[in-house]
């Protein structure tokens, strides 16, 4: 699990999906200038390791989208109880030490 939040690209798709919510695979290709192709191979990683979830619906919404990913409660916690948390405590301990 460590390493599929370890790659920058599902990193981003994750922090994401946190930060903004649930995003069509358009949206997120958008948001993170990514190739489809690209995006696509991460979002099936993340959500086989149970990070990333894909919402498809019945009917399709006002811009024609069936299929909606979202970060599970999994996927939010260990990205901010875990990784944002040692983030902080590494810019914390370089402001420590440059000051």
């Amino acid at each position: 699990m460590q390493r599929s939040i370890g790659n920058e690209t599902r990193f981003r798709v994750l922090n994401a999906l946190v930060d903004v919510g649930s995003q069509s695979a358009s949206e997120l290709r958008d948001r993170l200038e990514i190739e489809s192709n690209v995006l696509h191979y991460h979002l099936d990683e993340l959500v086989d390791v149970g990070l990333v979830e894909n919402r498809k619906r019945k009917e399709p919404d006002s811009d024609g989208l069936y299929s909606y990913y979202r970060a599970t409660s999994l996927g939010e916690g260990i990205l901010e109880h875990g990784v944002r948390e040692l983030m902080r405590r590494e810019w914390d301990a370089l402001e420590e030490y440059s000051a």
